[in-house]
């Protein structure tokens, strides 16, 4: 890209935009812009806009796209802003292209299970509508209630139901790409095999909004699951979660979700929520939490193994319910984990996964960081896939230095266990340095590139992933 514009460069592109999108569309006032200039992660870094824009279709993406690129001015797409890796936070000066306007579910096709979507539908409305028809789409982010679309595919987000139905991506049969230079590229198919060419649908998903805007997807769904039934079981010390979770996959089961929180997090969500999930009462701390989705008696054996297996593993309570209203309460403090921590104040949310046999390894090093930095480390996460989520509190500046070493130690931990730096938040404008370790030389040349083949002239998200 070009330097900061001139003024007569900026003002153009402004009233270009806005004869294009309408002054509604573009918004310059900087009290409004800096409320779209960074996601739910304010330690990166972020700027303030010239302008935050709202296109409604994907010729207005074009026209943005193209408008931008003329002038030498950055794009930074945008979703719901509900990231945790500063992915979508805005450039000094950059244009912030905000897709909540281009909110339609353009068809939902049960015989094919398959629904065509646009980026700024939330996650929580497509399961719905899809639900209609008998019919599930599996990602869930712990923000799906309000998350959009685009967001989940640009980060490749996961979820909850990881452990069985995959990420994102697994859901992901072809896209609608706006490019660096204006044009569309329409990847993938809609049917269920297709090898025809590279896999472009799979570079688009999880790359932070470097390559293109998406602008439309084609999501496969599945048939719609029972109720779960669903079982909590505590244990007093880590490392016997650790071997239940080994067991557990050892035996062949496939929960549809397998979570486990450490005794910190639980009592942040017991604070936070004002209730009482029985870990202290039981002499534990850790707790496990899993649900089978199987459906009738096939749910029950998998329910009676998995308390089987919790209550060998050395678990002090093991408790299961196939009451949909029980299992939605349990569920609510599992959902509850982030408004938690972020109740406690200042926190650093790190996200590495790392293998499932290797989680009780992970959870006590962040003990040991912990304990070295002299800050509390709540850790939770995603049992079923070992992608886990420990989070540094912090009380505030002078306390940021200590929470930043705490952050880099817990990657460095993650990688040192045989896991990655980012399961499902993404690398953003936080981890740069992280992923270029993890990549190794080689690496980090090839991704950049593929980035500089698509966008040579670095119009979309400049400093985002890797320089």
């Amino acid at each position: 890209m070009t330097g900061s514009p001139t003024i007569g460069t900026a003002a153009d592109l402004v009233a270009t935009l806005t004869a294009r999108l309408g002054s509604a569309g573009v918004l310059t006032d900087p009290d409004v812009t800096m409320t779209y200039a960074r996601d739910r992660l304010p330690l990166a870094p972020s700027g303030t806009p010239l302008a935050v824009v709202f296109p409604s279709t994907t010729e207005d993406v074009q026209a943005v796209v193209r408008s931008c690129a003329d002038a030498g001015i950055p794009v930074v797409p945008r979703g719901a802003g509900s990231g945790l890796c500063g992915g979508a936070n805005a450039l000094e000066g950059c244009v912030v292209l905000v897709s909540t306007r281009m909110n339609r579910i353009v068809e939902v096709d049960p015989a094919n299970r398959l629904a065509v979507v646009e980026p700024g539908v939330i996650n929580a409305d497509l399961r719905a509508a899809v639900a209609e028809h008998d019919l599930f789409y599996p990602p869930d982010p712990a923000s799906y209630d309000f998350c959009t679309l685009g967001g989940n595919l640009a980060t490749n987000a996961g979820g909850l139901c990881c452990v069985k139905y995959g990420v994102t991506t697994d859901s992901v049969l072809g896209l609608e790409v706006v490019l660096a230079d204006g044009s569309v590229l329409r990847t993938g198919r809609r049917t269920v095999k297709g090898v025809a060419g590279y896999d472009l649908t799979k570079l688009f998903v999880g790359s932070e909004g470097t390559l293109g805007v998406i602008t439309q997807a084609t999501l496969s769904l599945r048939p719609r699951p029972q109720a779960p039934g669903t079982l909590v079981a505590v244990f007093g010390r880590t490392a016997d979660a650790g071997a239940a979770v080994t067991r557990i996959v050892g035996e062949g089961l496939v929960p549809s979700l397998m979570e486990i929180m450490d005794a910190a997090t639980v009592a942040a969500v017991e604070q936070h929520l004002g209730t009482d999930l029985g870990a202290g009462d039981s002499g534990g701390g850790t707790l496990l939490l899993c649900q089978s989705d199987a459906g009738g008696e096939a749910a029950v054996r998998e329910l009676e193994v998995l308390e089987r297996v919790c209550a060998e593993a050395g678990a002090a309570l093991v408790h299961s319910t196939s009451d949909p209203a029980e299992g939605a309460m349990l569920m609510q403090a599992r959902r509850a984990v982030h408004p938690a921590i972020e109740s406690m104040g200042a926190h650093m949310t790190d996200d590495v996964c790392v293998p499932r046999t290797r989680i009780a390894d992970l959870i006590d090093g962040c003990a040991r960081i912990s304990a070295d930095v002299g800050l509390r480390i709540v850790v939770n996460g995603h049992a079923g896939d070992g992608n886990m989520h420990p989070t540094v509190i912090y009380g505030g500046d002078d306390e940021f230095d200590r929470a930043r070493s705490a952050f880099d130690a817990i990657c460095e931990l993650g990688l040192g266990l045989g896991g990655t730096v980012s399961g499902e938040h993404g690398i953003g404008k936080f981890k740069q340095d992280w992923l270029a370790h993890e990549l190794g030389p080689v690496g980090l040349r090839v991704h950049r590139d593929i980035r500089r083949a698509l966008d040579p002239d670095g119009v979309f998200n400049p400093g985002s992933m890797f320089a």
